[in-house]
């Protein structure tokens, strides 16, 4: 790796530059946007029992919202204050009170009669507790009581038969390791967290094109790079702060292209509430757009490569970067016949954009010393997303983008420290500081001082199928603990999930708030337990952001709304874990946060120097500046390899759209707004192109079908600029058009894209009375991955 130093926050280029504005008129007066300030306002009011509090914990806690890694009101990248309105809208979750004892204890179907975003706001979960079987509502019990019925379970069962999950809420790189270790010395390899549903495809692409499983670049690389392209990102909406880089970025000359097919308003004009001149005028943030069909993005890519191929056939090296390939990078012949044997047409029709449109682009990056990558979930929630990566992963490696200051790969994290969450091993995949494999289970034993299990653990979708199995099925899931999430939320198949968590013998949801999967019934039990939050937890602890600035998070005092019952997660998981084996549990016992990193700097050689965080602006990162400095990469023969993939087919049929989802103003599944202030859209919208309305006659606004054999979504049409023959739905809402078990091949993330019919609802339900409707037996037709 190389040994470069970040060189700390630098200051903004001050000068007012017109040419970026989206108009003159002051703060965007009369146009369809985010109001910053107003909500801002809303916000203080929202806290404003526990005032004091939520300033300590924006001015000295380390943001719990996306992966920036905003420290205090500071970061590593710009020099001034940072403030966003996600990391507003999540405050609340650390300031709320208890709920009410009347709401606690409530009949379970007055509870159900809530949304999760009513349920959040109706505060924290107070002290342990517990619902039998048959039961209508929840009791009060000790922590004593909870964690030996926890424990007593977990002793009569076989390890492959429970699984514990870790959602991403501002977990700490502590709790990660801690559950880490809990679970294999407990004797089970069923762990998985949030980030691998989200970005797992990003780390094995990586690790296969380069030999890293982490952004290769920083934020202040896109200040003097020539292009920074996002593929698939709505970086704006998911972490504003990033806006402020961008704006950066081309007042020093970058040129910012999007990818995707939906020209989100976000990526196009916004107004940056932090920045004066932005405030006031707002920025043009995208150059161009390419609206590349969903899951056309590997045929996109095949475009620009060929189009360098047939620069290079007029003038040797009038594309690739020779000297590179030649020095660090393996597969070049290969990788050049399989895309020159790929026709244009073919290209064309995956990809949706034209052969002109593509020179530009090819042309453009021919002519570019520097470019930065950045992609997010429009590249990884496909069934052949490791593909999709490893082909942003080749374009790099063919014009040397890598291992140097202003380029590099940047896979764009959403939540903070799921960065840590694989690194610290909470993944049935990795043992801290590696894979599972041979050299490092000994290397980890012998640090641990215990035997690990051997078999594979199974990842997050396929232990909710394992509940459904046979009762006497070795893997038949019984029990699942899980800290934070959502299932019921963020899977595909909804109606399957809800039915398996209720097959569970007992459910353990360790939380800060109740959500609606809280509620839902289990054979045996359903036990809550009052987790502490980021700020509340005992010694403070570490997070990892994008760029692998590993920061300090003190604890922070002086909560008027304390929950005094609530723990640190960490401290739960090694109580267990002494009930359960009381003789050996010593080797898992950790007294302080002090104690835990100074063992994950040994487990995780990457990570030493954690260490030494012990205080509120501590942070240091790992890997130096630049990973694959110089073009070495930590590969077995230090080069990278170029991956020659197919372009996949979508099997689409006539009339028929690809369906993807999206997020609107919300964080993960937590929904902020009903109505998404960047383009007006409700929860039920349905995004789609005005030209393919026309076609099916559906007006803007009107009431409209998606469907196919996997299920049925009614919403309203809404015209906005997407690429013709896509739609886009929202997230959570829009998961029952998904089939369960369909996972990437390499990653093993679900699928969240998807072939489906559009119709009117009106004919739609005319139809539906005089035809039945067959239900698709999954096991006779598989509808071909999108």
């Amino acid at each position: 790796m190389g040994e470069s130093k970040h060189q700390g926050p630098i200051k903004a280029t001050k000068s007012p530059q017109p040419k970026h504005w989206v108009s003159p008129i002051p703060f965007g007066l009369g146009k369809v946007k985010p109001q910053h300030f107003r909500d801002t306002m809303k916000i203080a009011w929202d806290n404003r029992d526990n005032l004091g509090y939520a300033t300590r914990i924006v001015t000295k806690g380390v943001c719990d919202g996306c992966a920036l890694g905003v420290s205090g009101l500071y970061d590593q990248t710009l020099k001034g204050p940072h403030m966003c309105t996600t990391r507003l809208n999540v405050l609340r979750l650390n300031t709320m009170p208890a709920l009410k004892e009347e709401i606690v204890h409530a009949d379970i179907d007055e509870l159900r009669k809530y949304s999760s975003t009513e349920l959040r706001k109706l505060g924290r979960i107070p002290y342990p507790l517990i619902r039998r079987k048959g039961e209508r509502k929840f009791s009060r019990l000790s922590w004593d009581e909870a964690m030996d019925v926890i424990a007593e379970k977990m002793k009569k069962l076989d390890p492959k038969q429970y699984a514990f999950y870790l959602t991403s809420r501002g977990i700490t790189n502590e709790s990660y390791y801690v559950a880490a270790k809990v679970s294999r010395f407990l004797g089970t390899n069923n762990i998985d967290n949030a980030s691998r549903i989200c970005h797992s495809p990003s780390k094995t692409a990586l690790k296969r094109s380069i030999g890293v499983g982490a952004s290769t670049a920083n934020y202040q690389d896109w200040f003097g790079t020539d292009v920074l392209l996002f593929w698939g990102s709505v970086a704006s909406n998911a972490s504003p702060v990033s806006t402020k880089y961008m704006l950066e970025a081309k007042k020093r000359g970058a040129k910012i292209i999007v990818v995707n097919p939906y020209k989100e308003p976000a990526m196009d004009e916004y107004w940056i509430p932090s920045n004066m001149e932005s405030a006031l005028f707002g920025t043009k943030i995208a150059d161009d757009f390419y609206q590349v069909n969903i899951g056309g993005d590997i045929a996109f890519m095949h475009g620009i490569m060929k189009h360098w191929f047939e620069m290079e056939e007029k003038s040797h090296g009038s594309a690739i970067n020779h000297e590179f390939v030649q020095e660090h990078v393996n597969g070049y012949e290969e990788l050049k016949a399989t895309v020159e044997q790929q026709s244009w047409d073919e290209i064309i029709k995956s990809s949706g954009i034209s052969q002109e449109r593509i020179a530009e682009l090819a042309i453009l990056l021919a002519n570019s010393k520097n470019a930065v990558f950045a992609w997010a979930l429009g590249l990884t929630m496909h069934s052949f997303a490791t593909d999709n990566i490893s082909q942003v992963a080749n374009l790099a490696l063919l014009r040397g983008y890598l291992g140097r200051k202003n380029s590099g790969l940047m896979p764009f994290r959403g939540h903070s420290s799921v960065q840590g969450s694989g690194e610290m091993g909470a993944d049935p995949f990795v043992l801290p500081g590696g894979g599972f494999d041979a050299e490092n289970v000994e290397r980890i034993e012998r640090i641990w001082g215990f035997d690990l299990p051997k078999w594979q653990g199974d990842i997050v979708g396929v232990t909710l199928e394992n509940i459904v199995l046979p009762e006497d099925h070795e893997r038949k899931i019984k029990m699942y603990y899980l800290s934070g999430g959502n299932f019921l939320e963020t899977m595909p198949d909804p109606d399957f999930v809800e039915k398996a968590l209720s097959e569970l013998d007992i459910r353990v949801h360790q939380d800060i708030i109740f959500n609606t999967s809280t509620l839902v019934d289990a054979k045996e039990a359903v036990i809550v337990l009052p987790a502490k939050t980021r700020y509340e937890q005992d010694g403070g602890g570490t997070s990892t952001s994008t760029e692998r600035m590993v920061y300090f998070s003190p604890e922070i005092e002086g909560n008027k709304n304390y929950i005094e019952e609530a723990r640190s997660e960490w401290k739960i998981y090694i109580d267990l874990a002494k009930r359960v084996k009381p003789d050996t549990a010593h080797l898992v016992d950790f007294k302080t946060g002090q104690e835990i990193r100074d063992e994950i700097a040994v487990a995780n050689r990457d990570y030493d120097g954690v260490q030494h965080l012990k205080k509120q602006g501590d942070v240091f990162q790992w890997g130096g500046a630049w990973l694959c400095e110089g073009g070495v990469c930590p590969t077995p023969d230090g080069r990278g390899n170029l991956i020659s993939v197919e372009i996949p087919d979508l099997n689409r049929k006539e009339g028929q759209f690809i369906v993807t989802s999206r997020r609107g103003k919300q964080f993960n599944s937590m929904v902020y707004k009903e109505v998404d202030p960047f383009n007006g859209a409700e929860r039920y919208d349905v995004l789609m192109n005005a030209e393919d309305a026309k076609r099916l006659s559906i007006a803007d606004g009107e009431g409209i079908v998606v469907y196919n054999g996997f299920g049925v979504f009614q919403g309203k049409a809404k015209f906005v600029d997407i690429a013709i023959g896509n739609v886009e739905v929202h997230f959570p809402e829009g998961n029952f058009l998904l089939p369960r078990g369909r996972y990437e091949k390499f990653a093993g993330i679900p699928d969240y894209n998807i072939t489906a019919t559009v119709e009117k609802a009106d004919r739609f339900n005319a139809r539906k009375d005089v035809q039945y409707q067959e239900k698709v037996i999954e096991d006779l037709e598989v509808n071909a991955p999108v």
